[in-house]
């Protein structure tokens, strides 16, 4: 795999070798001792999927305090534009975001650290999403900031009015008003 240490310290895309012939395809998805090694000791204790239709934006989600979240997200049918966003005040990259394409052609994979949002918005006309955790959700914890904040400024593909935001997320606050992590 090929490890990329995007413009914020800690956000890594990640490119699986792929072994294509005339059966289909092999990779590997996650190997341990490999993430370990470039990344660091992370453990995961639990895998989440979703399915949504073109559109459909979900984020910027968040959990608070010791209940945040570390992910390993990818997408393994359609397209996406992920974003994630850095919720670390002492980081010199507070309030800036990193946004990627994740689809099931480019297999790439992005890890997303403990004190960042995170958001993403389907290009193709579903996707099937993915993604690992290194905490159990807590619901007394959840938090979500607007998709359209005007501070983060959020350069997303699509027109607002192609977007698909379930009531809870258009309810997030504002990035000013969100809980920030020490």
């Amino acid at each position: 795999m090929n490890y990329i240490q995007t413009e914020i310290e800690g956000v890594w895309l990640i490119e699986p070798k792929v072994f294509i012939d005339e059966r289909g395809y092999f990779m590997e998805a996650f190997k341990q001792e490999e993430f370990k090694a470039n990344i660091g000791n992370i453990n995961f204790i639990q895998d989440n999927e979703s399915k949504s239709s073109f559109g459909v934006l979900r984020g910027l989600h968040y959990q608070k305090n010791e209940f945040s979240q570390a992910k390993l997200v990818r997408v393994i049918k359609g397209e996406v534009f992920d974003v994630a966003v850095d919720l670390r005040q002492s980081s010199p990259t507070f309030g800036k975001y990193v946004g990627v394409l994740l689809s099931e052609d480019n297999k790439r994979q992005f890890f997303i650290p403990r004190g960042f949002a995170h958001g993403f918005v389907v290009l193709s006309k579903e996707a099937i999403f993915t993604y690992k955790v290194d905490n159990t959700y807590a619901p007394q914890a959840e938090a979500s900031i607007m998709y359209n904040d005007k501070t983060l400024n959020i350069d997303w593909p699509l027109a607002e009015s192609e977007m698909i935001l379930s009531q809870k997320d258009r309810q997030g606050v504002a990035f000013k008003d969100a809980v920030y992590f020490k």
